[in-house]
Formats: structure tokens, sequence, C-alpha cells
């Protein structure tokens, strides 16, 4: 049976916790997913359990501090100060907003930590979505753009009424590999950190060479088309073929292309990649997917030790290594 696990007072989330022989499973809800960790240890060990209450409290805090999604945090009191002034952030934001400039760099502008009202212009949730017009994307386009932002040292500052910032594009995959890094410190040595299917694995489960991750069938949503075996290293998996919608006839994806303010259109369906981090992972998936088969194949092998696989309907185009992880459905 799971278990609840006990924190202290105003517990940051319902948590679960599941035991089979030696391999312990908790499970909570944030940032918007299931957030799994799977690790092999002795039943009720001290270090275990000290891991798990200090895995979960950080994951609440990372969300309550970097959510777009949450009105007190401090990304949102960045974003309504847009225009208006400059906001106090602490050092960490400071590295936050320094991997931004990084990831944006690294992704040729492609992850843009600016790109939010280009989301919401683009609304896939809403009950009647819509397809804005050439001149709506237009003058959303001008209100993005991460060489726009404003940093002086501790202080940020979006200099037009209207900007935002989400780290939707990779807090996940940054989160990820926080708490694996956490787990090692408390001497897991065999961990599979799993954040809405984008995970980080250490070590091995009891019993077998290597972790086992299923691959989604983009063309048959919620079945396995294929199984990577990980070990040392973190899988990113990204696609539109679940988050879209259609009007006129068309269909429109969720991804967008901050560069030309309109969804992904180039035919492909999801993007997966493995590599040292998730953070890496997700960064390189999402470029690809967004560059498409040919380009974004090339642009994963420019990173040593990263190995991917792009499918567009029946055309898969994947790096010389990718077969390494590869393990058949």
């Amino acid at each position: 049976m799971p278990t609840l696990l006990q924190f202290p007072p105003n517990p940051p989330a319902p948590a679960k916790r599941t035991s089979s022989g030696a391999m312990h499973r908790l499970a909570f809800p944030a940032l918007g997913t299931t957030c799994e960790v799977q690790y092999a240890g002795p039943k009720g060990g001290l270090p275990a359990v000290e891991f798990e209450l200090a895995a979960v409290r950080w994951v609440m805090d990372f969300e309550k501090k970097y959510s777009r999604f949450r009105p007190g945090s401090l990304v949102s009191r960045i974003n309504a100060a847009a225009g208006k002034s400059w906001v106090a952030v602490d050092p960490e934001m400071e590295d936050m907003l320094r991997l931004c400039d990084s990831l944006h760099a690294m992704t040729q502008g492609i992850l843009d930590a600016t790109a939010l009202p280009l989301i919401k212009l683009w609304n896939w949730k809403a009950d009647y979505p819509v397809v804005p017009s050439p001149e709506q994307i237009a003058a959303t386009r001008q209100l993005t753009g991460w060489t726009k932002v404003r940093r002086e040292p501790g202080r940020v500052f979006l200099p037009e009424e209207g900007m935002a910032l989400d780290f939707g594009g990779f807090g996940k995959e940054y989160a990820v590999d926080l708490v694996t890094q956490m787990a090692a410190s408390y001497d897991l040595t065999d961990v599979l950190v799993d954040f809405g299917h984008d995970l980080r694995a250490i070590g091995t489960p009891p019993g077998r060479p290597a972790w086992h991750i299923g691959l989604e069938d983009p063309a048959y949503p919620g079945q396995i088309a294929g199984s990577l075996a990980i070990s040392g290293c973190a899988v990113a998996s990204s696609g539109d073929y679940v988050r879209c919608f259609r009007a006129n006839g068309q269909r429109y994806g969720h991804i967008i292309d901050p560069r030309t303010g309109r969804p992904v259109a180039n035919g492909c369906s999801q993007a997966t990649v493995v590599a040292a981090s998730c953070l890496q992972a997700g960064a390189l998936s999402t470029t690809a997917f967004v560059l498409g088969l040919q380009e974004g194949t090339r642009f994963i092998q420019q990173f040593p030790g990263s190995e991917g696989l792009i499918v567009a309907g029946h055309k898969r185009a994947q790096t010389p290594g990718f077969f390494h992880y590869a393990v058949s459905p």
C-alpha cells in the first residue's frame, strides 16, 4: 500500500511512496505534471527518507519561486513590472538569468525565455482557439527577444509593458538534474528521476543492466513505439502531437518558433535526445524539433556525447550513435 510521507506543518504536496523489494518509488504533483523518483536502497533507511523530504521540498520551493502560474513568484513579479520598474533579484535568480543567456546562444535563439507573449497569442488551450493575424503576430514579436532584457547586478528589468519571462522551456529539466544530484549527495547510487517524461538516470535497477525508458508513438499517443536503455545519462523528448489545435482545416502545434512567431510546421512530430544532463537533452530536443529532420540531426551532432532521433510522419532521422540506446518494442 502507498504511504503518505509525513512532512512538517504546511506540507508542500501530497507525496506517495511505494516499495517493492529493494526498489522504492516516490511520486508527487508539481511543475504541472507528475514527478517520480525511483531508487534502490534499504527499506526505510534514514538517508533515503531524508532525501525524499528534501527533494519534494526543493521542487515545491523551486516552483513557488519560478513558476509564471504562481502570482506571488519572483518571475510573476518581474513580469508584472514590465515597462514600469526594475525588480530586485537574488544570486540564485541571477544564475537562472545567466542560464537563459546560455540556452539562447546554444539554441540559436530558439529557446527564448521571453517568448511567453507568443505562447499566449497561440493559445491552444482556449475553448475556441483562434489563428492570430499577421499583424497580431508582428506586434507580439515586438514584445519578445531575450537580448532586450536589461540586467544589472541584483536587479532585472523588462523594458516594454507586455514582455514576460517564462522558464517553462527548461524548468522541469533543470529540476530533474538538481534532484538527481541531490540523490547522489545522499549516497543513493541507483536512481531514475522522471518529471513528466523528462528524466535522468544514475546506476541501474537491481538485477538489470540499465533503466528502460518507453518511447511514445507520436502516431498513436499513449502507445509505446520502442524503448531506450540508459544509465548515467538523461533523456528528453519534444513533440506537438498531443498539445495542438485545428482551425480552418489546418493543424497548429504548441511549440512556437520565436524567430517567426508561429508554431513549428516542418512536419516533425517528435524529437528525442539522450545527453549527459536533462537540461542539455531538453534544450537539444526542442531545438532539433524546430530545426527539422536534417538540420536538427546535424545540430545534435555538434554536442559530443549527445544522440538523437527525430520523427516526421513515416520519416526518421537519427544520429549515428542513437542505436546504442534503442531497444526494440
